[in-house]
């Protein structure tokens, strides 16, 4: 928990162009005491459970749903499918332009975790413009210029937002303001971590500047969000700082126009113009978190399930085609209805010399052992998982 008088860390640059600009923490300590402790709790929590043994296929989930939503954000068209299937491709075989949107996110995340796994990093500019280049590269798109910090030529005009969500921003236009800007945010984010400021803080205070300053011609969207995801890695939260580009999808609309909201609290020289934006901030990682705890406990029951039938299996409790229609049942992800199961060709093929008595025979006994549930509504759900709606047992249906 912080310290409620926490010091302003309050810095004020001179632009040749832009004007001042104010980097400050500008958030109610008070009011946000309560959200910070919810977030720390439910990270304690996770960190708890058994992650290590779903940790490959947790992170895998992450990274996919993760460069889904923050590739959505900024106008990518893959499905959350197809982003999977892009990202299992090699790098070097990708051709599609939307399958190379998806790879380079993955690129920029892989230098997030690694430099946030150092103890001594800090963010740099270095690593922007790296982010930056990974994530631009190789796509096709007028103002796809990696790493170069935006130099409007006089007659363009970079503006940042719409009317639907706060209003339109010009941020700075001059490449020496930008460059000053930028370097500015990184001595002010040292100034933070020197104050203790916490990173849950720090990181949404950074994204928030980040995109007001709005270096680059294009991608600023998803390097800023990767900054705060890589800023949070660094003080050792695990998952959720990449996890909390789905929620930034879910409540895109907010998530817009927040940045207008806390710019134009600034302009009306309010006490606490940020707060907005934190909170929103904190909200997303506490419901990612326990998202993601949620998840991991789901994995660990079902690795927990597939032990037990297996060794039903081997003790004879369950034949080879009762252990193959659970099997079946795990590997769909959503629990298929009666209708799809008696219509599967591998289903057909398990009774194919069989009658009809010992099909439902077979059934029954998995929903007699609670190895599989079914509902009301004839959907089939693997035993881990109780719907609220469990049709009684009684008449055997399959």
């Amino acid at each position: 928990m912080p310290k409620i008088a926490l010091p302003n860390c309050e810095l004020r640059v001179e632009t040749d162009r832009f004007g001042p600009f104010t980097f400050q923490v500008g958030v109610d300590w008070e009011g946000l005491a309560v959200p910070l402790q919810r977030v720390e709790d439910a990270h304690e929590l996770l960190i708890k459970t058994p992650l290590n043994q779903v940790a490959s296929r947790l992170e895998k989930e992450v990274v996919v749903s993760s460069v889904f939503g923050t590739n959505t954000i900024e106008g990518g068209t893959l499905t959350e499918d197809e982003t999977a299937t892009a990202l299992n491709i090699d790098p070097a075989m990708v051709k599609e332009v939307e399958q190379r949107r998806a790879v380079n996110i993955k690129a920029a995340y892989d230098l997030s975790q690694k430099m946030a796994a150092r103890p001594d990093w800090l963010l740099n500019v270095d690593f922007i413009l790296d982010l930056h280049r990974l994530i631009t590269q190789d796509i096709p798109h007028p103002d796809n210029r990696p790493s170069l910090v935006r130099n409007n030529p006089k007659g363009r005009v970079t503006y940042v937002g719409d009317e639907a969500h706060g209003g339109r921003y010009k941020p700075p236009q001059y490449d020496k303001d930008i460059w000053r800007l930028l370097e500015a945010l990184i001595e002010w984010h040292r100034n933070l971590v020197a104050a203790e400021v916490p990173a849950l803080v720090r990181a949404p205070l950074v994204h928030l500047y980040y995109e007001q300053i709005h270096p680059f011609w294009d991608g600023n969207g998803r390097v800023g969000r990767v900054i705060e995801a890589t800023l949070l890695q660094a003080a050792g939260y695990r998952y959720a700082p990449f996890a909390l580009a789905r929620y930034y999808l879910a409540n895109i609309d907010e998530y817009f126009t927040l940045f207008n909201a806390c710019r134009k609290a600034v302009t009306k020289k309010l006490a606490t113009p940020n707060s907005a934006f934190v909170a929103f901030h904190l909200e997303g990682m506490r419901q990612t978190v326990n998202s993601l705890h949620d998840r991991v406990n789901r994995l660990v029951a079902m690795l927990l399930y597939e032990s037990n039938i297996r060794r039903a299996l081997d003790d004879k409790q369950i034949n080879v085609r009762q252990y193959t229609i659970l099997s079946q049942i795990l590997d769909r992800g959503q629990p298929p209805s009666l209708d799809d199961l008696r219509q599967a060709p591998w289903y057909a093929s398990l009774y194919l010399k069989r009658n009809d008595k010992t099909r439902q025979r077979d059934m029954h006994r998995l929903r007699e052992m609670e190895l599989v549930f079914l509902d009301t509504e004839n959907r089939l759900w693997p035993g881990f998982i109780k719907p609220k709606n469990v049709k009684p047992l009684g008449k055997k249906e399959a």
